[in-house]
């Protein structure tokens, strides 16, 4: 069950829950990110249209993404829609709950490691995270890019700052982003050929391969975690290649796409 920092939804958040009763008027969900709490559903909240049957739209089990329309929290009721959602919004909140799923696992192998549980570490750590972060998968993903310091930084305990980053880096993968760009290369000289492969391996670079298209022209890939940086690898590489030749004499093209 993922957790949110909140104990109750507000009106009009996005949920998700799980049918755990199916009545002629309406249906129960257990709420996943709010442990104890469940939504009720009326049945002329369960489709835009006429709805004869609500089993036809509901079944125990099943996983929902609902609008949240009230919230009384003395009562302990939570109102809740389906028909007031999109399709794109339902499929981005379960993503994000996904997501958010392995985080909370992530979260629990952390906590084992230091010999505590879950609660412990939502307790600990986990809900300042939240706050701090906005969710736990964004502090994970920046401890494995950026290591301990990061969260250190924004008041995480040093030692499950440490637990936290070793999990990460174990499970997440940095962001990546591919750019290509094109060079044409010519050398007029007796050894032109060497000329140009000297250019091409003057800017050896592990986040960037470059590929013969058909000469005199060049592919260039940068793979990098962000644009700018990948942007920038490949203007310095083009340009570095193209120097080269011309300092021998030849001439060189830089171009984004491929004409």
């Amino acid at each position: 069950m993922v957790r949110t920092k909140n104990e109750w939804p507000a009106e009009r958040d996005l949920v998700v829950g799980t049918v755990h009763k199916v009545l002629n008027y309406g249906a129960f969900a257990y709420l996943d990110e709010y442990p104890g709490k469940e939504a009720f559903i009326h049945i002329s909240e369960v489709s835009a249209g006429w709805v004869k049957n609500i089993r036809d739209y509901v079944r125990e089990n099943q996983k929902i993404v609902a609008r949240v329309l009230r919230v009384n929290p003395r009562k302990g009721h939570v109102d809740v829609s389906l028909k007031r959602i999109r399709e794109d919004q339902r499929t981005r909140k379960i993503q994000q709950w996904k997501i958010e799923q392995k985080a909370e696992k992530l979260l629990e192998f952390a906590a084992k490691s230091l010999e505590k549980d879950l609660d412990a570490g939502y307790d600990e750590v986990g809900y300042a995270i939240m706050e701090e972060f906005g969710d736990l998968y964004g502090a994970f993903e920046a401890a494995a890019e950026e290591g301990v310091d990061v969260l250190v930084e924004r008041g995480v305990d040093e030692t499950w700052a440490k637990a936290i980053t070793e999990v990460a880096k174990k499970n997440i993968s940095p962001p990546e982003v591919q750019i290509n760009g094109y060079i044409n290369l010519t050398s007029y000289a007796p050894n032109g050929v060497e000329i140009i492969r000297d250019a091409l391996g003057s800017i050896k670079d592990e986040n960037l391969s470059v590929q013969c298209v058909g000469a005199p022209k060049y592919r260039l890939t940068v793979v990098s975690s962000d644009y700018p940086t990948a942007e920038d690898i490949l203007d310095k590489a083009a340009q570095k290649a193209i120097k080269f030749v011309e300092k021998a004499g030849g001439e060189g093209e830089f171009h984004r796409e491929l004409e």
